[in-house]
């Protein structure tokens, strides 16, 4: 689970913070930090279900803000996604609305 939400982490960052041809931002970019899956690790040990949806929500709040906010298509699906994401109560239901999440930033990159 902690290499899908970095891997949500990092499609949201891209669609804010890479530009056309410049160099595609990493895993191990200082934009990042904070949303490395060593990070996201740790909190899934210690069952922090809340503080794993606040992270992705920064992520998201970004990306939704790049895509032109709610009034948009793309920013109306990426808040229903999050929404999904955000509504679960257990880490255990956490999975699927991730990988959905996941699939999508990486669609519309």
């Amino acid at each position: 689970m902690e290499l899908t939400l970095e891997a949500v982490a990092l499609f949201a960052l891209k669609l804010v913070h890479e530009t056309e041809g410049a160099s595609p931002i990493l895993r191990d970019d200082l934009i990042m930090d904070g949303y490395e899956r060593e990070v996201f690790g740790l909190l899934v040990r210690q069952g922090s279900l809340a503080t794993i949806q606040v992270k992705l929500d920064e992520c998201i709040a970004q990306a939704l803000n790049t895509l032109g906010g709610a009034g948009t298509v793309l920013g109306r699906e990426l808040l229903k996604l999050s929404a999904d994401v955000q509504q679960v109560h257990s880490l255990d239901e956490l999975s699927a609305p991730l990988i959905t999440l996941k699939d999508y930033l990486k669609d519309i990159q």
